[in-house]
């Protein structure tokens, strides 16, 4: 049986994933609430591999790894992601990295997760890693798509677009959750949309 592939990333009503160099926004936007972390604390507490690409990686570890001085190592979702069995597809990194249970696979993302699909035991989820999941979700290897919407409009600082360049889906909604009144997490298993002649 293969293994569940959740794409899962954070982002605005207008669809970017973060802000650029003139945002001011703050961490989630500045928008988290205690539902907010509590839900993604239980999402990430499940047992599952994190996969990601080697950009997001370099970002965790900047933030998280070793020396870090960021309010973000003391939030208990981050803390639980940098502990998680981690597999970063990459052909730039090179182990040993002082990271805690990482592998670096080398590869093509799609041949690499195809592969993790069929020989995981555990349910396998990404955060972020726009490039890598575009790739998978046109191959067919993303079973979900799980996008929280922070009620914010950035449309002046919007930075990495999360679909831009994707090809076109349809979606079904197998979930939805409001958290604190104002985040919607949103759950869908995503099909390639075929284009009528």
């Amino acid at each position: 049986m293969t293994a569940t592939y959740t794409f899962d990333i954070l982002g605005t009503v207008d669809g970017y994933a973060s802000y650029g160099e003139d945002g001011d926004w703050g961490g989630y936007w500045g928008k988290h609430g205690p539902e907010f972390l509590d839900r993604r604390l239980a999402l990430y507490s499940q047992e599952q591999r994190l996969v990601l690409g080697a950009n997001t990686f370099r970002q965790f570890f900047e933030v998280l790894g070793p020396g870090s001085k960021d309010a973000f190592e003391l939030d208990p979702v981050n803390s639980r992601m940098k502990h998680m069995p981690t597999t970063v597809v990459s052909t730039t990194l090179e182990e040993p990295l002082d990271w805690p249970d990482v592998t670096v696979v080398r590869g093509d993302a799609v041949d690499v997760v195809a592969r993790l699909k069929d020989e995981s035991d555990v349910p396998l989820r990404s955060h972020g890693s726009l490039s890598l999941n575009r790739a998978l979700m046109a191959a067919g290897l993303v079973d979900r798509v799980q996008v929280t919407v922070f009620p914010v409009i950035s449309g002046r600082t919007g930075a990495e677009p999360i679909f831009e360049g994707a090809e076109d889906f349809d979606l079904e909604l197998i979930e939805s959750r409001l958290l604190d009144g104002a985040t919607q997490e949103l759950t869908y298993r995503p099909s390639l949309h075929t284009h009528q002649a």
